[in-house]
């Protein structure tokens, strides 16, 4: 499949927070109407966070509006890394390093298999067969599901657990989120490179983009937010990553979120990633019922009467992050908040909301 073949998978499923596609709330409603700072006030009064941001950029001009001293915080956005992840490829591909078609096995170092090889393409967007999780993530992950679930499978195992994996279906032609093969691209990135993952995302895409405030090492500095459980009360630990860093590991402030977004909507005024921001707007495939899900190389795509936008979400045990773009407005968007997923959750219907309704 080039970069410019547009192909059709058949839907698998995925995680709730790769799903952002689901009927907005009447609580969310309010967001929409007002002026940009009325809406933003709306939308964080929407959602029961112990710290909330709502970020919107339009033609370059930020609007933020936040709970007391969460703006200058520095959140865990968990698989809202994943577009971090795929710009890093979609640079990688353009200087040459690898090519979108490489076996994943090969750049580990392995023999891909003689048929079917999973590629770097297969990787990044979902079509590569391999489950959410390695199959024996979960036995070490359930005990500790509710704090860092993923600290106790670090990158060897993810890779042994690749070497070893049999997909059920032919790769590219079915679509199911995977935190696994997301993060199994980040090892083989590192390899073909020799650079580690932390040092290959600053080097070829923190730092051409000026994203000072964002970070793959880990917490450790004393902005970084505190995240809570379900109750919005209970603290939990910050995030450790394992093995699944390039799924997962970005944190960021809600500003450096918005240098991020804005360098999609303006790529020529970063030379050194123009063509890897173009590209990762691409279409490359549709799923779902009438295939009308359609997504780029890294974002969920939806069409609106101003064209396209582009988004995706992500959480972590006690943080949840949404950011988008839509180039026909002008208009980026960053949210987050310090509060784990829940069941009738108004984060991500709240700032998806903000991005369609404005």
């Amino acid at each position: 499949m080039s970069g410019h073949e547009l192909t059709e998978a058949e839907d698998g499923g995925g995680t709730p927070s790769a799903r952002p596609e689901r009927e907005v709330t009447p609580a969310a409603r309010p967001a929409v109407a007002g002026t940009p700072r009325e809406r933003l006030d709306a939308a964080v009064r929407a959602v029961e966070a112990p710290e909330v941001v709502f970020a919107v950029s339009v033609h370059g001009r930020r609007t933020v509006r936040a709970s007391p001293g969460a703006e200058g915080l520095r959140y865990e956005i968990g698989s809202a890394s994943k577009p971090f992840a795929g710009l890093l490829l979609a640079r990688l591909a353009r200087t040459g390093h690898i090519a979108y078609e490489d076996s994943a096995a090969d750049c580990l170092g392995h023999r891909p298999p003689p048929v079917a090889p999973i590629t770097l393409r297969h990787l990044i967007t979902h079509t590569s067969g391999l489950p959410a999780l390695p199959r024996d993530f979960y036995r070490q992950a359930l005990p500790h599901w509710a704090t860092n679930p993923f600290a106790g499978y670090p990158a060897h195992r993810v890779v042994d657990a690749f070497l070893r994996a049999r997909p059920r279906h032919r790769p590219g032609r079915r679509w199911h989120y995977s935190n696994f093969g997301v993060s199994v691209l980040g090892h083989a990135l590192s390899c073909a490179t020799r650079t580690s993952w932390d040092a290959l995302m600053e080097e070829q895409v923190l730092v051409p983009l000026g994203l000072s405030a964002t970070s793959t090492r880990g917490a450790g500095t004393a902005t970084d937010a505190i995240g809570h459980a379900g109750d919005g009360v209970s603290e939990v630990p910050p995030l450790r990553i394992g093995g699944f860093a390039a799924a997962g590991a970005v944190r960021a402030t809600p500003h450096d979120l918005l240098t991020f977004l804005e360098a999609h909507l303006r790529p020529e005024r970063t030379p050194a990633l123009a063509h890897a921001l173009h590209a990762v707007r691409r279409p490359v495939l549709r799923r779902g019922m009438g295939k009308a899900h359609t997504h780029t190389l890294t974002w969920f795509q939806h069409p609106t009467e101003n064209g396209p936008a582009y988004f995706h979400c992500g959480a972590t045990s006690g943080q949840q992050a949404f950011i988008g773009f839509c180039p026909g407005t002008g208009t980026a968007v960053a949210a987050v908040a310090t509060r784990r997923f829940r069941r009738a959750d108004r984060f991500v219907p709240t700032a998806y909301e903000v991005l369609f309704g404005g």
